[in-house]
């Protein structure tokens, strides 16, 4: 079982939630945020993004002027420090989908140990990056996203929980109502999670890293470590699986390896059967739809397997990798690969066509989402999924929750 623990919030006035929150850091270019910045100054990407301010060629300067903003929203009383310990209830509403979860403070020590079960590996500039970030504010900014199989007694506790008045209740301007309740203390809920056997990470494993090298850090700075400290701990939005939206992380590609369409497609039936369609998405798992000079195909794979695959085996994206990314178009290291391009679903389909139709990419996968089921069996293995095969919606919002450390 995984630790878990109430926090001294800094958070906004209820007032002031709307303004303040914003998307996470990472789902946004350095223009957008500039844009968004412009258009509402107290916006926390300027805390959380502060390089499309301040510009890149220093990124410890602009950590720096991040770590002044911090401090000036909180004395504008853009950000009040709780008196008190507590966790919250965190729903966020899109449409017809709900999902309400927990926000409170997990131990490091946890994460490290794979307590908190994990499914990506991450990059070492980007945990760098977040890690600089963290030190230099002396703060976690962003929550990690968890997610647990529920139990009929958090089921209840949230339940009961979210029948009170709300400290936040507001819609963003994607139009997510973003609800939120106080649990002053919050004893029941830390008993809650004794008794829920895993957690794992839905999405923020770049976070999660940097909240551990960064409590390293601290630690070995200090000579009176204790293990108390609140850099032993991070910030954590948790959710229950049987609310959570996965959608396709879909993939472009640049080139097709100098091959022609002709040589391309003749690899392509190697392992799948091919057909010219007007669908855009697969409908089922094992199916593939394929953008490329301006037509849709659909891809069925076609591959008898001499012994029943496992979890990580099974996966869509795995297959991709495998079959196709690798062997025939060259992304050897798609983490790395500049070659290939990401396109989470909530961007949509459109974005696939117009980055092959516009040239600057040769052809376009859009995939069968990954299941919850697929992440917890693949974590329960400890093998690791390809990289970006999740985008969950709607998003967690930064600026609602800061933890000092």
């Amino acid at each position: 079982m995984a630790t878990v623990r109430p926090f001294r919030a800094l958070r906004p006035p209820s007032e002031k939630a709307d303004s303040v929150a914003c998307v996470p850091y990472d789902v946004v270019t350095d223009d957008e945020v500039r844009e968004i910045t412009a258009a509402n100054p107290n916006s926390f990407l300027r805390v959380t993004r502060p390089e499309a301010e301040f510009g890149t060629d220093s990124p410890q300067l602009a950590f720096a002027e991040a770590k002044k903003l911090l401090e000036q929203y909180i004395a504008d009383g853009l950000l009040v420090q709780e008196a008190e310990p507590a966790v919250y209830i965190y729903r966020l509403t899109d449409g017809d989908h709900q999902q309400t979860g927990v926000v409170a403070c997990c131990a490091v020590d946890d994460y490290d140990s794979d307590v908190i079960k994990k499914h990506e590996k991450t990059r070492p500039d980007k945990v760098r990056d977040r890690t600089d970030h963290m030190l230099a504010l002396r703060a976690q900014t962003g929550l990690i996203f968890l997610a647990f199989r529920n139990t009929d007694e958090m089921r209840g506790l949230i339940q009961e929980t979210a029948a009170t008045e709300p400290v936040y209740d507001f819609t963003c301007p994607k139009r997510v109502r973003q609800t939120v309740w106080r649990v002053a203390g919050g004893e029941a809920f830390v008993r809650a999670f004794e008794r829920i056997p895993e957690i794992y990470v839905a999405d923020g494993h770049h976070r999660a890293e940097s909240a551990s090298l960064a409590r390293k850090e601290l630690r070995d700075a200090n000579p009176n470590h204790t293990g108390d400290e609140d850099y032993n701990f991070v910030m954590a939005g948790m959710f229950p699986a049987e609310d959570l939206a996965i959608m396709a992380y879909n993939r472009v590609v640049r080139d097709l390896n100098v091959m022609s369409e002709e040589e391309y497609f003749d690899r392509l039936r190697e392992y799948f059967i091919i057909t010219e369609t007007d669908e855009r998405q697969p409908k089922d798992r094992g199916q593939y739809a394929m953008y490329l000079g301006g037509r849709w195909y659909n891809l069925r794979y076609n591959v008898n397997y001499i012994r029943e695959p496992d979890a990580l085996q099974r996966l869509d994206v795995q297959v991709l990798q495998q079959n196709v990314l690798g062997p025939i178009l060259g992304i050897g290291d798609p983490r790395t690969d500049k070659r290939i391009h990401f396109v989470g679903g909530g961007r949509g389909i459109d974005e696939l066509e117009q980055l092959v139709d516009e040239g600057g990419y040769a052809v376009a996968f859009s995939l069968f989402p990954t299941t919850m089921d697929d992440l917890f069996a693949v974590s329960d293995m400890g093998e690791i999924m390809p990289p970006k095969s999740t985008w969950f919606e709607p998003k967690l919002k930064d600026g609602l929750f800061i933890h000092r450390i």
